[in-house]
């Protein structure tokens, strides 16, 4: 009887084939240079990726393997914060025409950008301190203090509130305590001061989280690139860019709760009696 091959069989030379083609292909320097590839497809053309995925240093020049990760994180935030502040100068633009719904529809893509922003700061947990020291020696004399986005971020974004202040509140007729308190009506103005205190309140965590990140990556106690200690960037941490949102709590809380210190009845007593 004539022996073929079986549909499972195959000859040992596709085996040994197969094997070398599936090491080829988990070969970083070929996945690199496939991913560097000329764009040909309408995607690739439209996104440039050629040129987009040519932006991190050349595989051969990499201080570790971690360094891939640690520029396209840098990149991404940049790219983030490149379309957060287009989308602030629209959300002045709108707050000027008085257009509520569009300004807290805009505010709310903010704050999805700084979440994202922030999450992915968590992927550079994953480098141990050595990796990242052998990374941070390829920075020149650079920080991210330094960063083009986050430097026009701090700009801009404290000019909302005189915007704000002219189209709703003293340009109104009201004050801040009007909104929140004497005259609270949960309106237009009072939805947007909350957009941008959520604003304000997101852009701290950013900063809080990457100064845990510093923290856990080099300590507090050492000099940045710089040479200036780290401990300054909790200044920054502390920074809000719309004071006034966050005074209004503290005046109201002290109106509202003048007699807090007084021993009051007791609930659990009133219950059981």
């Amino acid at each position: 009887m004539a022996c073929g091959l079986g549909p499972m069989s195959r000859p040992a030379s596709a085996n040994v084939l197969s094997q070398q083609a599936r090491e080829d292909n988990m070969e970083r320097r070929k996945v690199y240079e496939l991913l560097e590839a000329p764009a040909a497809l309408d995607y690739e053309l439209y996104l440039q990726t050629d040129r987009l995925l040519t932006c991190q240093k050349p595989f051969d020049d990499l201080a570790n393997a971690d360094e891939l990760q640690f520029q396209i994180v840098h990149q991404v935030e940049e790219l983030w914060m490149k379309l957060m502040a287009y989308t602030i100068v629209a959300v002045d633009e709108h707050l000027r025409a008085k257009q509520a719904f569009r300004v807290t529809t805009l505010l709310g893509r903010c704050h999805r950008i700084m979440r994202m922003m922030t999450e992915q700061l968590d992927l550079l947990e994953t480098m141990s301190p050595k990796e990242y020291q052998q990374i941070r020696l390829q920075l020149g004399n650079g920080s991210g203090q330094e960063s083009p986005g986050f430097r026009v971020l701090l700009r801009i974004i404290p000019d909302l509130w005189q915007t704000f202040d002219a189209a709703y509140v003293s340009g109104a007729g009201r004050t801040v305590r009007d909104i929140y308190d004497h005259g609270y009506a949960h309106d237009e103005a009072y939805a947007i001061a909350e957009a941008l205190m959520e604003l304000d309140e997101l852009f701290g965590k950013f900063r809080w989280h990457h100064l845990f990140l510093i923290h856990r990556s080099i300590g507090m106690g050492s000099a940045s690139l710089k040479g200036r200690s780290v401990d300054l960037l909790q200044a920054g941490a502390k920074h809000r860019f719309f004071p006034e949102l966050w005074d209004v709590r503290v005046e109201m809380t002290d109106e509202w709760g003048h007699d807090y210190g007084r021993v009051r009845d007791s609930i659990a007593e009133k219950a059981s009696q």
